[in-house]
């Protein structure tokens, strides 16, 4: 059962991709001049924003986010707005990772462009509708890399070892285990939608997409 975070405190995010962008603040008050009306509208009295200064969407593994997250995580605040879904994230499937977080955690996602608002029936609806997406696009991911495996194995081909994890395969252990999902339930996904290893083998334990994780998350770490 999701808890329930009583605060009010708004915290609204902002975020350039590039250095240039950091450097000269174009972008930020487009987006936060968004985030002031709407708080206006809305009688939000006072938002406190957090920045990241050249960060791309690529992941979410960036401090402004991370701050932020912890932030509604501790219940200091209970409410992210952002005025655009590409300023949070590029990744369908990282943002159906923190609505499912936020769900979990009972804090509020607002997303202006995209009106997406779980503070709201409709909203909520939408990001529903997000997650739906999200979760189709993992088992599509799934399917294309069991197809292509097998197309291989049709053509006679031997499937050596790969040099490395594909990204789009560490992207979906990563957003399954943000979602609060166990290793061992990561493993029978990856199992049932028949997703090589990074050894081309067809079984995954919990061990091996532990090792996924720790991998992604010293990567991270590192860049």
């Amino acid at each position: 059962m999701a808890k329930r975070n009583q605060s009010t405190a708004v915290i609204g995010y902002l975020r350039v991709s590039t250095e240039e962008q950091a450097m000269s603040g174009l972008g930020l008050a487009d987006q936060k001049a968004v985030i002031d009306a709407e708080a206006m509208r809305r009688g939000w009295d006072s938002i406190e924003y957090v920045t990241d200064d050249g960060f791309s969407a690529k992941s979410l593994v960036r401090p402004g986010i991370g701050q932020a997250l912890e932030s509604l995580r501790a219940g200091d605040a209970g409410i992210l707005v952002v005025s655009k879904l590409d300023r949070l994230s590029r990744s369908l499937l990282d943002f159906a990772s923190l609505m499912a977080t936020a769900e979990r955690e009972g804090w509020q996602l607002v997303v202006l462009d995209m009106a997406i608002d779980t503070t709201t029936p409709s909203g909520a609806l939408m990001a529903n509708v997000m997650a739906s997406f999200a979760e189709y696009e993992r088992r599509i991911i799934g399917a294309r890399t069991s197809a292509a495996l097998q197309q291989l194995k049709a053509q006679g081909k031997r499937l050596g070892r790969p040099r490395v994890m594909p990204q789009e395969v560490t992207e979906r252990i990563v957003s399954e285990r943000q979602e609060g999902r166990t290793l061992a339930a990561i493993a029978a996904n990856l199992n049932a939608d028949g997703v090589p290893t990074a050894r081309g083998g067809s079984k995954w334990y919990p061990s091996t997409v532990k090792a996924v994780i720790v991998s992604a998350e010293l990567d991270a770490s590192a860049a």
